[in-house]
């Protein structure tokens, strides 16, 4: 037993700076075009969002999947340093290596969508009758729907107790 005791101080050494490293692991990414920079932790969660000047072109469709590509690339950062530091103490190539790879999931990181392109004005010839017609106007929004009329007074209400005059000076 007296063997193993210095092996197992070594491997109480490496797994005490491993988990001390692990506790700043973080990876930050950053959009092609600057829009973009996200940092996320070890476990991969979203720690930090920042949006450059470029945010403000993008239709928001664009810049929800420019965050979500850009922190997709950030959490494969995050991954690998998370391997990188528990390779010495569980060994590179062992089974217990094996099973943490398993448990990261694979990242998807799709390639970044290119900024859109500004739409390029279309010029049609009136004369030239092979140029496809200019697109159609988008149709107007239906009306709302009209108040319901008022209905008319009922004649055969005998509600004429006042016959007009004043309520208040009658006992």
């Amino acid at each position: 037993m007296n063997a193993l005791s210095p092996e197992i101080a070594e491997i109480r050494q490496r797994a005490a700076e491993a988990q001390e490293r692990l506790k700043h692991v973080s990876a930050t990414a950053t959009s092609q075009d600057g829009a973009v920079t996200a940092t996320v932790n070890t476990a991969g969660a979203l720690q930090e969002l920042q949006f450059g000047s470029r945010a403000d072109e993008i239709p928001r469709a664009a810049l929800a999947a420019a965050v979500l590509a850009t922190a997709r690339r950030a959490q494969a950062q995050a991954a690998q340093q998370l391997t990188a530091i528990m390779a010495p103490v569980i060994g590179e190539h062992s089974d217990a290596m094996k099973f943490l790879e398993e448990q990261i999931p694979e990242p998807e990181v799709p390639e970044e969508p290119a900024p859109p392109s500004t739409p390029q004005p279309q010029f049609f010839d009136a004369q030239d009758d092979s140029a496809a017609p200019p697109p159609a106007r988008p149709a107007a929004p239906p009306a709302p729907p009209s108040r319901p009329a008022r209905p008319a007074a009922d004649p055969t209400d005998d509600d004429d107790y006042y016959s007009g005059g004043s309520f208040l000076g009658r006992n």
